[in-house]
């Protein structure tokens, strides 16, 4: 099963040994607010992000049981549609108030406040109800304003860390880890295979092997776009760890690590993953990726899961080819596109 050692979002990790001079161990929280001696700054960041919860389940329920009522405050017409703006902000409120990571949850409020402002500005331009409208408006670009600084704030701008080989600062750290039924020298060298890795890493295309150390590295990004870059490695210690960076500015800039820690009793490795990257567009790109299906953090535990299975029975268990119905319109358009896998 894979594990969580650094939540996004949760501000919490633990110490350890970096492959990376200049990162502290254990260093990077979620939240820009968690820097030395900035547990203050942590509680203010929990109160704002616990208080747009808390707004979004206010609103959402008032949406939902008195649908006529809010449409006449906010000068809109269609309670069923503002239905379904309260199951919105129901189901917003209800992640951010109990889920760990909070980013996703975050953001969605962000799309929406989108969607809210366009159907506000609309209602401007019908008569009788433009003072309603426009106050509802202004409510609502000020609660936009809210969220997009909460989830920027929580998708990381990492002020002062910088990784070697990251262009600037490092945006988002992650780590995760899997027990595996293998020895560390046996995972180790599956893994130091560089050609081995699209077998398991899901938007991994290839991995040219240059030199001893540099390989270059082509990969899916969203938005049916193509990623490349150069890595080189930067700590190899065989049966134990790997380390890279990229070398140029490719739009992919990242460092990491992969270790291999003997489980206890024999009982196989645990494989851990860490990694600096720092995603285009800095924090609102990290959040814009993670609507659009591409969160690393869900691609690492994924890839994690592959590996394990690979290594385990030599082959990943797929349902390609077997009897299905068919997609519905937004999952064809979605899966043409590259916003799902």
């Amino acid at each position: 099963m894979a594990t969580d050692v650094t939540q996004p979002g949760s501000g919490r990790s633990r110490s350890q040994h970096s492959a990376f001079s200049g990162i502290e161990p254990g260093g990077l929280g979620a939240h820009a607010g968690f820097r030395g001696g900035g547990l203050a700054r942590r509680d203010t960041a929990d109160s704002l992000e616990r208080g747009l919860g808390w707004f979004s389940m206010c609103l959402g329920a008032a949406a939902v049981a008195a649908p006529r009522w809010v449409c006449w405050l906010s000068g809109l017409r269609s309670p069923t549609v503002m239905r379904l703006v309260g199951t919105r902000e129901l189901t917003a409120g209800i992640g951010i108030l109990t889920q760990s990571d909070l980013a996703p949850w975050l953001w969605s409020r962000v799309v929406g406040d989108t969607f809210d402002l366009a159907a506000l500005s609309i209602a401007l331009g019908r008569r009788g109800r433009r003072g309603r409208a426009a106050v509802a408006l202004a409510a609502v670009a000020g609660v936009t304003a809210l969220d997009l600084f909460a989830a920027t704030r929580l998708t990381g701008s990492r002020a002062g860390r910088t990784a070697p080989g990251v262009s600037g600062r490092t945006d988002i750290y992650l780590e995760r880890s899997i027990a595996v039924s293998k020895s560390p020298e046996e995972c180790y060298r599956f893994w130091r295979s560089f050609e081995n890795l699209p077998r398991f890493m899901q938007t991994l295309e290839s991995v040219q092997q240059l030199d001893e150390r540099r390989a270059r590295w082509v990969a899916k990004g969203p938005m049916a776009t193509r990623l490349e870059w150069t890595s080189e490695i930067t700590a190899d210690r065989p049966g134990e760890e790997l380390a890279w960076r990229t070398l140029d500015d490719s739009g992919a800039a990242n460092a990491g690590s992969v270790r291999f820690e003997a489980a206890p009793a024999g009982r196989g490795t645990i494989v851990r993953v860490s990694l600096h990257y720092s995603p285009r567009g800095g924090a609102l790109g990290a959040g814009l990726v993670r609507l659009l299906g591409h969160d690393p953090q869900s691609r690492i535990r994924e890839d994690l899961r592959r590996f394990k299975q690979v290594m385990e029975t030599g082959e990943i268990p797929t349902t390609r080819g077997q009897p299905s119905g068919r997609r519905s319109l937004f999952g064809r358009v979605t899966r043409q596109w590259g916003l799902m896998s």
